[in-house]
C-alpha cells in the first residue's frame, strides 16, 4: 500500500469492480425511475464490459432536466462552483474575482458540449474510484465508445493524481484530456499508533457517547427514511441542494443489494441521530452517504463520530479510503492528503467547436483552477 502523501509513479489496482454488484446497480436503475431514487437527477443506466472488466455506464442528453453534477458538468463547472464560492466570505475580493471567471467561462464550458455523454464507470456517486485502466483498455472503451454514441463525449470522473496515475497517462495517451475538478483527501489505512491527536479525540468522543451504536444488519423501514432526513439535513441544507438527492428508497434498495453498508448512532428515543452509508470496491473506500442531526448541538460530536466509525473500518480492512472533498482542515488533521481529482472526457470524434473548447478548458483549469483549489483547499 502506497504512502497516501507520495504521488505515486506505478499504480497499484486499488479498484475492482464486482460484475455481481454492477448487475445489481444497473437493474435497480432499470426497474424504478432514475427521479425516484435521486430527486434531482435523470438519466439512463446501462453496463459495459471491456475486456475482463465490467463498468456501470450512464447516458445523458445536454437538454435533459433535472440534473446534478454527477452527469452534467455544466453543473459542476458553472452552478456548483458559483455555490462553492462562499468560501470566500473573508475575503471579498477574490470572490467577486472568481465569480467573474466562472462567469466569463461559462460559454465555453456550455460550448464544450459534455453534458450529451457517456459516462463509464458512474455508481451516480460524488466520488466513484475507477479500477485500473491500461492503454489497451483505455483505447477499447475508446473505440466501443466512438462507434456507439458517435455523438456524445466520453466522461470518466473520479481519476485523481495519487491513485490513478497509471491510468490519467493511458488515457491521456488514448486522447482523453483531464479536465481538474476538485481537491480530494486520501487516507491509506493506518494503525492505532499512527491515530492523530484528532483521530484519538474522535474516538474517545465514540467510546463515551450515549448514542447507540447501529450496525449494518440492523437498519429498518423507518430508518431509511431517517436516513434521508439525516443525509438532506447536511448536505442539501446545510451545503448545497445541488448535491444528489438520494431518497429513502434509494438508501434502501442501495442497502438491501449489498451496494452500500450502513452504519449509525441511535438515540434513546429509537430514532437515528447520525448514519453513513459506506461503498467497499476493491480495497478502497468511499463514503458517499453521511448525515446527522444538525439540529443537536455541535459539542455531541455526531460528525466526527460517523467520520470515526468509516476511517475505523478502512483501518479494520487495510482500505485505502478516499474521503472525497469538502472539510479540508478536519480531514488534514485526521491523516488525510490532499489530491487533484480529474475528469477524463474524449471529444476528438465530435465537432471542431468543442475540441477547442474543451481544450481551453484544460488549460485554464490546469493553469488557474488547480492553483486555486489548491490555495482554498476546495
Amino acid at each position: 500500500m502506497p504512502l497516501c502523501g507520495i504521488v505515486m509513479s506505478t499504480q497499484v489496482d486499488l479498484v475492482e469492480n464486482s460484475p455481481a454488484k454492477v448487475a445489481e446497480f444497473v437493474a435497480l436503475f432499470k426497474a424504478v425511475p432514475t427521479g425516484d431514487l435521486i430527486g434531482n437527477l435523470a438519466t439512463q443506466v446501462e453496463t459495459l464490459e471491456v475486456g475482463d472488466q465490467t463498468f456501470p455506464v450512464t447516458l445523458n442528453d445536454a437538454g435533459t432536466q433535472p440534473n446534478c453534477y454527477i452527469c452534467r458538468p455544466s453543473s459542476a463547472y458553472i452552478d456548483y462552483a458559483i455555490d462553492e464560492t462562499r468560501n470566500f466570505s473573508e475575503v471579498p475580493m477574490v470572490r467577486v474575482l472568481v465569480r467573474a471567471l466562472i462567469g466569463a467561462c461559462a460559454p465555453l464550458v456550455r460550448a464544450s458540449g459534455l453534458d450529451h455523454q457517456v459516462q463509464v464507470n458512474n455508481w451516480l456517486f460524488s466520488t466513484n474510484p475507477v479500477p485500473l485502466i491500461d492503454r489497451k483498455t483505455a483505447a477499447a472503451i475508446r473505440q466501443d465508445l466512438v462507434t456507439r454514441f458517435a455523438d456524445r463525449a466520453i466522461v470518466i470522473r473520479s481519476l485523481n493524481d495519487i491513485a490513478d496515475p497509471v491510468s490519467i497517462a493511458a488515457l491521456r495517451a488514448e486522447g482523453f484530456r483531464m479536465l481538474a475538478s476538485r481537491q480530494i483527501y486520501i487516507a491509506a489505512a493506518l494503525d492505532r499508533q499512527a491515530m492523530t491527536k484528532d483521530m484519538k479525540s474522535d474516538w474517545s468522543l465514540l467510546r463515551r457517547t450515549p448514542y447507540r451504536f447501529v450496525g449494518n444488519d440492523e437498519f429498518t423501514g423507518a430508518d431509511y427514511r431517517r436516513c434521508e432526513r439525516l443525509y438532506a439535513m447536511l448536505y442539501l441544507e446545510k451545503y448545497t441542494p445541488l448535491n444528489p438527492q438520494y431518497t429513502a428508497l434509494y438508501i434502501a434498495e442501495m442497502h438491501s443489494r449489498g451496494i452500500l453498508q450502513l452504519m449509525g448512532l441511535r438515540g434513546s428515543d429509537g430514532d437515528l441521530v447520525a448514519v453513513t452509508g459506506l461503498f467497499e470496491n476493491g480495497s478502497t473506500l468511499t463514503q458517499p452517504i453521511v448525515g446527522y442531526d444538525t439540529s443537536r448541538p455541535q459539542r455531541e460530536g455526531l460528525y466526527r463520530m460517523v467520520m470515526a466509525m468509516a476511517q475505523d473500518h478502512a483501518r479494520e480492512r487495510g482500505l485505502f479510503f478516499n474521503i472525497s472533498a469538502g472539510a479540508a482542515e478536519f480531514k488534514r488533521k485526521r491523516g488525510a492528503r490532499p489530491a487533484i481529482e480529474y475528469m477524463a472526457v474524449h471529444v476528438a470524434h465530435l465537432s471542431p467547436r468543442q475540441r477547442v473548447a474543451t481544450r481551453i478548458m484544460e488549460w485554464v483549469l490546469g493553469r488557474i483552477g488547480v492553483p486555486l483549489l489548491q490555495r482554498f483547499e476546495l
